[in-house]
Protein backbone atom coordinates (compact mmCIF):
# COMPACT_ATOMS: atom_id res chain seq x y z
CA UNK A 1 0.00 0.00 0.00
CA UNK A 2 2.46 2.39 0.90
CA UNK A 3 4.56 1.32 -2.39
CA UNK A 4 1.80 2.25 -4.74
CA UNK A 5 1.19 5.90 -2.38
CA UNK A 6 5.05 6.59 -3.09
CA UNK A 7 4.71 5.29 -6.57
CA UNK A 8 1.97 7.89 -7.08
CA UNK A 9 3.46 10.83 -4.58
CA UNK A 10 6.70 10.57 -7.02
CA UNK A 11 4.83 10.22 -9.95
CA UNK A 12 3.09 13.91 -9.40
CA UNK A 13 6.08 15.74 -8.85
CA UNK A 14 7.83 14.38 -11.37
CA UNK A 15 4.83 15.69 -14.20
CA UNK A 16 4.76 18.78 -12.03
CA UNK A 17 8.27 19.33 -12.91
CA UNK A 18 8.84 22.12 -15.80
CA UNK A 19 11.72 23.47 -16.92
CA UNK A 20 12.77 27.39 -17.74
CA UNK A 21 16.12 28.71 -19.69
CA UNK A 22 17.57 31.63 -18.86
CA UNK A 23 16.16 33.60 -21.71
CA UNK A 24 12.87 33.11 -20.70
CA UNK A 25 9.66 33.44 -18.36
CA UNK A 26 6.80 31.08 -17.15
CA UNK A 27 3.75 32.30 -17.02
CA UNK A 28 1.44 29.80 -15.34
CA UNK A 29 -2.27 29.53 -15.97
CA UNK A 30 -4.50 27.56 -13.96
CA UNK A 31 -7.87 26.47 -14.67
CA UNK A 32 -7.33 29.34 -17.34
CA UNK A 33 -6.53 32.06 -14.72
CA UNK A 34 -2.87 33.74 -14.80
CA UNK A 35 -1.63 32.91 -11.32
CA UNK A 36 2.21 33.52 -11.55
CA UNK A 37 5.80 33.82 -13.67
CA UNK A 38 8.23 31.23 -13.05
CA UNK A 39 11.69 32.46 -13.31
CA UNK A 40 14.99 30.66 -15.05
CA UNK A 41 15.79 27.45 -13.30
CA UNK A 42 13.73 24.14 -12.28
CA UNK A 43 9.94 24.72 -11.32
CA UNK A 44 7.26 22.91 -10.34
CA UNK A 45 3.43 23.08 -10.46
CA UNK A 46 0.71 21.84 -9.77
CA UNK A 47 -0.16 18.61 -13.21
CA UNK A 48 -2.96 18.76 -15.37
CA UNK A 49 -4.02 21.66 -13.31
CA UNK A 50 -1.43 24.26 -14.33
CA UNK A 51 -0.30 24.90 -17.80
CA UNK A 52 3.20 26.96 -18.15
CA UNK A 53 3.76 28.96 -21.56
CA UNK A 54 7.02 30.42 -22.07
CA UNK A 55 7.87 33.37 -23.23
CA UNK A 56 11.51 34.24 -24.82
CA UNK A 57 12.91 37.59 -23.63
CA UNK A 58 15.62 37.97 -26.42
CA UNK A 59 15.92 40.93 -28.89
CA UNK A 60 14.56 39.45 -32.05
CA UNK A 61 15.66 40.20 -35.60
CA UNK A 62 12.59 40.43 -37.51
CA UNK A 63 12.81 41.41 -41.43
CA UNK A 64 10.03 43.58 -43.24
CA UNK A 65 9.41 42.42 -46.63
CA UNK A 66 9.63 44.74 -49.62
CA UNK A 67 6.86 47.19 -49.73
CA UNK A 68 6.56 48.92 -53.22
CA UNK A 69 5.83 53.01 -52.15
CA UNK A 70 5.06 56.01 -53.75
CA UNK A 71 6.99 58.88 -52.50
CA UNK A 72 6.01 62.46 -52.51
CA UNK A 73 7.27 63.11 -55.28
CA UNK A 74 5.58 60.33 -57.44
CA UNK A 75 8.03 57.96 -57.35
CA UNK A 76 7.63 54.33 -56.55
CA UNK A 77 10.42 52.74 -54.56
CA UNK A 78 10.81 48.95 -53.37
CA UNK A 79 11.99 49.71 -49.68
CA UNK A 80 12.94 46.62 -47.07
CA UNK A 81 13.84 46.72 -43.68
CA UNK A 82 14.52 45.10 -40.31
CA UNK A 83 13.25 45.41 -36.93
CA UNK A 84 14.52 44.55 -33.53
CA UNK A 85 12.58 43.97 -30.76
CA UNK A 86 12.53 42.33 -27.16
CA UNK A 87 9.65 41.55 -24.74
CA UNK A 88 9.27 43.37 -21.84
CA UNK A 89 6.11 41.99 -20.09
CA UNK A 90 5.30 38.60 -20.73
CA UNK A 91 1.95 38.62 -19.67
CA UNK A 92 1.02 41.54 -21.61
CA UNK A 93 2.42 39.18 -24.87
CA UNK A 94 0.35 36.69 -24.26
CA UNK A 95 -3.53 38.29 -22.94
CA UNK A 96 -3.19 41.51 -24.83
CA UNK A 97 -2.44 40.22 -28.43
CA UNK A 98 -2.94 36.60 -29.94
CA UNK A 99 0.37 36.40 -32.12
CA UNK A 100 2.85 39.26 -31.01
CA UNK A 101 5.23 38.32 -33.89
CA UNK A 102 2.44 38.41 -36.77
CA UNK A 103 1.18 41.65 -35.40
CA UNK A 104 4.53 43.36 -35.51
CA UNK A 105 5.23 42.51 -38.39
CA UNK A 106 2.03 44.06 -40.06
CA UNK A 107 1.96 47.19 -37.89
CA UNK A 108 5.69 47.46 -39.34
CA UNK A 109 4.89 46.76 -43.05
CA UNK A 110 2.09 49.47 -42.69
CA UNK A 111 4.32 52.41 -40.98
CA UNK A 112 6.92 51.88 -43.35
CA UNK A 113 4.55 53.10 -46.08
CA UNK A 114 2.55 55.63 -44.00
CA UNK A 115 5.96 57.27 -43.06
CA UNK A 116 8.59 56.44 -46.13
CA UNK A 117 5.65 58.08 -48.50
CA UNK A 118 6.00 61.56 -47.00
CA UNK A 119 9.07 61.79 -47.99
CA UNK A 120 10.73 62.80 -51.13
CA UNK A 121 13.03 60.59 -53.25
CA UNK A 122 16.21 62.65 -52.60
CA UNK A 123 14.95 63.13 -48.76
CA UNK A 124 14.44 59.37 -48.44
CA UNK A 125 18.70 58.63 -50.43
CA UNK A 126 19.91 61.51 -47.81
CA UNK A 127 18.09 60.98 -44.16
CA UNK A 128 17.48 57.69 -43.99
CA UNK A 129 18.76 58.04 -40.27
CA UNK A 130 16.16 60.35 -39.54
CA UNK A 131 12.82 57.90 -41.53
CA UNK A 132 14.12 55.06 -39.20
CA UNK A 133 14.26 56.97 -35.74
CA UNK A 134 10.93 58.02 -36.65
CA UNK A 135 9.45 54.29 -37.85
CA UNK A 136 10.85 53.16 -34.66
CA UNK A 137 9.27 55.32 -32.10
CA UNK A 138 5.62 54.91 -34.19
CA UNK A 139 6.74 50.86 -33.76
CA UNK A 140 7.41 51.39 -30.06
CA UNK A 141 4.12 53.64 -29.18
CA UNK A 142 2.20 50.90 -30.87
CA UNK A 143 3.73 48.01 -29.33
CA UNK A 144 3.82 49.46 -25.90
CA UNK A 145 0.17 47.90 -24.74
CA UNK A 146 1.48 44.55 -26.11
CA UNK A 147 4.48 44.68 -23.97
CA UNK A 148 7.09 44.98 -26.48
CA UNK A 149 9.90 47.14 -26.40
CA UNK A 150 11.00 48.00 -30.66
CA UNK A 151 14.82 49.29 -30.29
CA UNK A 152 15.51 49.61 -33.59
CA UNK A 153 14.60 49.89 -37.04
CA UNK A 154 16.61 50.52 -40.56
CA UNK A 155 15.92 50.46 -43.76
CA UNK A 156 17.85 47.81 -45.95
CA UNK A 157 17.55 48.66 -49.16
CA UNK A 158 15.82 50.64 -52.04
CA UNK A 159 15.37 49.54 -54.93
CA UNK A 160 14.58 51.75 -57.78
CA UNK A 161 13.28 51.67 -61.28
CA UNK A 162 15.53 51.19 -64.00
CA UNK A 163 14.75 54.59 -65.80
CA UNK A 164 15.71 56.19 -62.58
CA UNK A 165 18.69 54.32 -62.00
CA UNK A 166 19.86 55.46 -65.47
CA UNK A 167 18.19 59.28 -64.93
CA UNK A 168 20.39 59.66 -61.57
CA UNK A 169 23.40 58.23 -62.99
CA UNK A 170 23.13 60.74 -65.73
CA UNK A 171 22.65 63.59 -62.87
CA UNK A 172 25.60 62.19 -61.27
CA UNK A 173 27.69 62.46 -64.46
CA UNK A 174 26.73 66.11 -65.02
CA UNK A 175 27.76 66.98 -61.75
CA UNK A 176 31.05 65.64 -62.28
CA UNK A 177 31.85 67.40 -65.22
CA UNK A 178 30.00 70.66 -63.74
CA UNK A 179 32.58 70.43 -60.66
CA UNK A 180 35.32 69.59 -63.71
CA UNK A 181 34.85 72.45 -65.33
CA UNK A 182 34.17 74.50 -62.20
CA UNK A 183 37.84 73.52 -61.03
CA UNK A 184 39.69 74.26 -65.08
CA UNK A 185 38.12 78.20 -64.92
CA UNK A 186 39.17 78.54 -61.31
CA UNK A 187 42.52 77.69 -62.59
CA UNK A 188 42.77 79.43 -65.89
CA UNK A 189 41.34 82.44 -63.87
CA UNK A 190 44.10 82.06 -61.41
CA UNK A 191 46.49 81.34 -64.20
CA UNK A 192 45.64 84.99 -65.81
CA UNK A 193 45.97 86.70 -62.56
CA UNK A 194 49.49 85.66 -62.59
CA UNK A 195 50.10 86.29 -66.26
CA UNK A 196 48.44 89.89 -65.46
CA UNK A 197 50.95 90.96 -62.35
CA UNK A 198 53.78 89.63 -64.42
CA UNK A 199 53.08 91.77 -67.78
CA UNK A 200 52.99 94.73 -64.91
CA UNK A 201 56.45 93.70 -63.58
CA UNK A 202 57.88 93.77 -67.25
CA UNK A 203 55.80 96.77 -68.24
CA UNK A 204 57.53 98.25 -65.13
CA UNK A 205 61.39 96.96 -65.98
CA UNK A 206 61.45 96.55 -69.91
CA UNK A 207 64.58 94.09 -69.02
CA UNK A 208 63.01 91.90 -67.28
CA UNK A 209 61.86 90.46 -71.24
CA UNK A 210 65.17 90.30 -72.11
CA UNK A 211 66.29 88.46 -69.12
CA UNK A 212 63.44 86.07 -69.56
CA UNK A 213 64.45 85.50 -73.30
CA UNK A 214 67.72 84.65 -72.09
CA UNK A 215 67.01 82.47 -69.60
CA UNK A 216 64.88 80.89 -72.55
CA UNK A 217 67.78 80.20 -74.57
CA UNK A 218 69.58 78.81 -71.71
CA UNK A 219 67.01 76.44 -71.29
CA UNK A 220 67.19 74.93 -74.76
CA UNK A 221 70.77 75.00 -75.11
CA UNK A 222 70.96 72.61 -72.14
CA UNK A 223 68.42 69.69 -73.50
CA UNK A 224 70.11 70.06 -76.88
CA UNK A 225 73.41 71.39 -78.11
CA UNK A 226 72.85 74.29 -80.22
CA UNK A 227 74.62 77.03 -82.00
CA UNK A 228 72.61 80.58 -80.84
CA UNK A 229 73.13 83.32 -82.93
CA UNK A 230 72.21 86.67 -81.76
CA UNK A 231 70.76 89.20 -83.54
CA UNK A 232 72.26 92.88 -84.40
CA UNK A 233 69.55 94.29 -82.22
CA UNK A 234 70.53 91.60 -79.22
CA UNK A 235 74.00 92.94 -78.82
CA UNK A 236 72.28 96.36 -77.44
CA UNK A 237 70.47 94.12 -75.12
CA UNK A 238 73.25 92.66 -73.77
CA UNK A 239 74.95 95.94 -73.43
CA UNK A 240 71.90 97.14 -71.49
CA UNK A 241 71.44 94.05 -69.02
CA UNK A 242 75.14 94.23 -68.49
CA UNK A 243 74.65 98.46 -67.27
CA UNK A 244 71.35 97.41 -65.27
CA UNK A 245 73.51 94.38 -63.72
CA UNK A 246 76.63 96.89 -63.08
CA UNK A 247 74.03 99.38 -61.51
CA UNK A 248 72.64 96.82 -58.93
CA UNK A 249 76.32 95.67 -57.81
CA UNK A 250 76.97 99.72 -57.20
CA UNK A 251 73.77 100.11 -55.28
Amino acid sequence: MYFYIGAFIIFVIISGLRTVQQYEKGVVFRLGKIVGIKEPGLNWVVPYIDLVRKVDFRTVTMPIAPQKIITKDNVSVDISAVAYYKIVDGIKSIVAIENVMLAINQIAQTSVRNIVGRFQLDEILSEREAINKEIATVLDARTEEWGVVVSIVEIKDIELPEGMQRAMAKQAEAEREKRAKIIAAEGEFLSSQKLADAADIIAAHPIALQLRNLQTLAEISVEKNSTIIFPAQMMSTVADVKKFMAGEVVR
